[in-house]
């Protein structure tokens, strides 16, 4: 993933963020030593954005798209009301298993629900409306988890969508993921339903609330 600011920069921003609990300390640990793209994993800074997103939302139904090994849901689970819960989609059972095992250790754990299996088609059965989203999956499918999510959130509510730089290839899209991401942040920017900004967080975050 391409570096946008110097890396001493990064590891000041990092020292100056509140560490997270020993448990993703750990995770993150597991991550890199047994799973295949480690750098997927969220991190301290997008991990702690996302926690204090959650604690200003306060949101009781929270939907993750691409769970990974469990790194973001749990950091977001820290910053959830008393009746507040988190489903999270994903497809990979080798991810699934140390996921779980994570949130089986934590305090949290109890507030995430996995779901197996095609995102799209969990989005489509929810009944109750969302407060906030994270989405960090196929990035060939995020205007279909846009638009299926978008419809689903409440007024006032949030959507959090992670690599949407793709390590600047949106600047000069020469394949097809590069293009339809960069088509997506023209689209979100033009669109009258939500208000935007896109975040130099990482590799792109967009911070979409819906009017």
């Amino acid at each position: 993933m391409k570096t946008f600011i110097a890396e001493e920069i990064e590891e000041y921003a990092r020292s100056h963020t509140r560490a997270e609990p020993d448990l993703l300390v750990d995770l993150m640990a597991k991550t890199r030593a047994h799973m295949d793209y480690p750098q997927m994993l969220t991190g301290r800074i997008e991990g702690r954005l996302l926690k204090l997103l959650v604690q200003i939302v306060q949101p009781r139904l929270l939907i993750e798209v691409g769970m990974f090994t469990g790194y973001s849901a749990l950091s977001m689970a820290e910053g959830l009301p008393g009746d507040g819960r988190i489903i999270t989609c994903d497809i990979d059972p080798k991810a699934r298993k140390m996921a779980q095992a994570a949130f089986d250790a934590s305090p949290f754990g109890g507030k995430i629900e996995i779901r197996m299996g095609p995102a799209l088609e969990t989005i489509r059965e929810l009944t109750d409306p969302i407060d906030l989203s994270f989405i960090d999956a196929d990035k060939q499918s995020y205007p279909e988890y846009y638009e299926a999510i978008l419809s689903r959130t409440r007024p006032g509510g949030l959507i959090v969508m992670d690599n949407m730089f793709l390590s600047g290839r949106v600047l000069d899209p020469q394949d097809e993921t590069a293009r339809i991401v960069a088509d997506l942040n023209r689209a979100i920017t033009d669109d009258d339903r939500v208000e935007n900004v896109l975040l130099t967080v990482r590799d792109g975050v967009q911070l979409i609330r819906k009017k």
